[in-house]
């Protein structure tokens, strides 16, 4: 957005008793050693691709 709207709108009001305060989730996992290599997407499987096919 460059500037302002023609036709600015204000905030809209809360729901009473609401807090914005944010709830912190762990997403972090331990992989054991000893597991298989995960299998790479598709996105990474076509950048593997093409950097192959550049490379011969």
């Amino acid at each position: 957005m460059t500037g302002p709207s023609s036709s600015p709108r204000g905030e809209r009001a809360g729901t009473p008793g609401t807090t914005w305060e944010q709830q912190l989730v762990r997403t972090e996992t331990v992989i054991d050693d000893d597991a298989p290599d995960p299998v790479p997407n598709r996105k990474t499987r076509r950048a593997m691709q093409r950097a192959a096919r550049r490379n011969k």
